[in-house]
């Protein structure tokens, strides 16, 4: 039986890694490279979900393939939301997750909340039907870098119920856990019900 393909609508060798572990055999997950899309998709939505949506669509409409994006990100109350949809910006160029980590640690310094959450939606287009999927990952930053593992703010970012950081606890643990886990999950439901 032919693998059905879907487009994973980014260029982010570690979300493609991490979509294609928690998927499985079933799919042959694509990347924007691997159908040599090289445009650069400009996220100029207010929300996780309107950028996932944009990204999702340009390739459906471009390319004509079922495509899911996914957008996601750190939000921290007591910062009024950021880093949310900056989050790989934070710190003014694009993916410098150290200059952003410490960027968040400063802001933090004086804050006693320091509750945060990761976001992670999922847009999927296909026949022109958009399904939108969402999970949230609750826990604290940490004061200090803890473990040099995954990638982005997994250092300073402790899940509820755990002492580790995701920088600390491996990839199988943060799959289960995760914000990306938990939307891939009811992604997960909704390709197997259809």
């Amino acid at each position: 039986m032919k693998k059905r393909q879907l487009v994973f609508a980014t260029h982010n060798k570690h979300k493609v890694e991490e979509v294609k572990s928690i998927l499985g055999n079933a799919y042959e997950v694509l990347s924007l490279t691997d159908i040599d899309c090289h445009e650069d998709i400009v996220e100029d939505g207010d929300s996780f979900e309107a950028n996932a949506a944009i990204k999702a669509k340009y390739v459906f409409d471009k390319y004509g393939l079922s495509c899911f994006a996914e957008d996601s990100g750190l939000v921290v109350p007591s910062l009024n939301g950021e880093p949310g949809i900056y989050s790989a910006r934070y710190a003014g160029k694009h993916g410098d997750h150290e200059a952003n980590i410490d960027k968040l640690l400063s802001n933090l310094e004086n804050k006693e909340d320091r509750k945060a959450y990761f976001q992670s939606t999922i847009a999927l287009i296909s026949e022109k039907e958009v399904q939108i999927f969402e999970g949230q990952c609750h826990g604290t930053i940490s004061e200090s870098r803890l473990g040099s593992g995954g990638f982005g703010y997994d250092p300073v970012f402790v899940p509820v119920g755990y002492d580790n950081s995701f920088g600390e606890l491996g990839s199988a643990i943060k799959n289960e856990i995760s914000h990306r886990g938990k939307s891939m999950e009811k992604f997960i439901e909704f390709l197997k019900s259809n």
